[in-house]
């Protein structure tokens, strides 16, 4: 990860899943390098996504929103990386903003997508989530990846429709496999896993495309 003036960035390497609101917990005991599962971390999350008019951002697989609660809260820029994955650079949040007040843009996030978007930035959509957090941990308590259930509240703001699901991710952490091999084998256990719990591969992309219907 690197940091500065233009954000912090890091490339995320996660996979998604859709599950049903009974869906037991997967058993993670036979993922490589994973030896014990952390204690439960709740949070609540509180996202609001942001595009032109004409859908710029979209059209350029960008997504800017601002975030409250959890370790990351502030506003990030999420786009492809070029080796698989997504890239994500992240800004703090402005101090004493309002989480029902309508967003506006900071000039340095503006800065980071001009090649690709100009204001005005309008409200996209709202997402809400309510996380269960649990580090998949290695014999030295390296976390291998990160395990989230989450429970989501989202709002389409543009077309005012509403919506609720529940979903997994893992997403690999700074102990996890260094190489595509190791990582490709970590994932399949991952898909046993989940599949063995009842959990099913994630029909859309992220939050907020489910969110926009796509």
């Amino acid at each position: 990860m690197s940091a500065g003036s233009h954000g912090a960035s890091s490339v995320e390497v996660e996979s998604k899943y859709d599950v049903d609101e009974t869906t037991p917990l997967p058993d993670w005991s036979a993922l490589p390098g994973v030896v014990r599962v952390g204690e439960p971390e709740p949070r609540d999350l509180d996202a609001r996504y942001l595009d032109t008019p004409a859908a710029d951002l979209a059209r350029a697989g960008v997504a800017v929103r601002r975030r409250f609660g959890g370790p990351d809260a502030g506003w990030h820029v999420k786009g492809p990386a070029q080796a698989g994955g997504r890239t994500e650079t992240q800004w703090p949040l402005e101090a004493d903003v309002d989480p029902d007040a309508e967003p506006v843009v900071p000039p340095a996030v503006q800065d980071a997508v001009a090649s690709i978007a100009a204001p005005p930035f309008t409200p996209l959509a709202r997402v809400r989530n309510h996380r269960t957090a649990y580090a998949l941990l290695d014999a030295d308590g390296g976390e291998v990846a990160e395990f989230v259930d989450d429970r989501v509240r989202a709002t389409d703001e543009r077309r005012g429709v509403e919506s609720a699901w529940r979903e997994w991710e893992v997403e690999l952490g700074p102990a996890g496999p260094a190489d595509d091999e190791a990582r490709a084998g970590f994932f399949a256990a991952v898909d046993a896993a989940v599949f063995a719990a009842g959990g099913r591969p994630a029909a859309s992309g992220s939050k907020l495309a489910r969110t926009l219907g796509h």
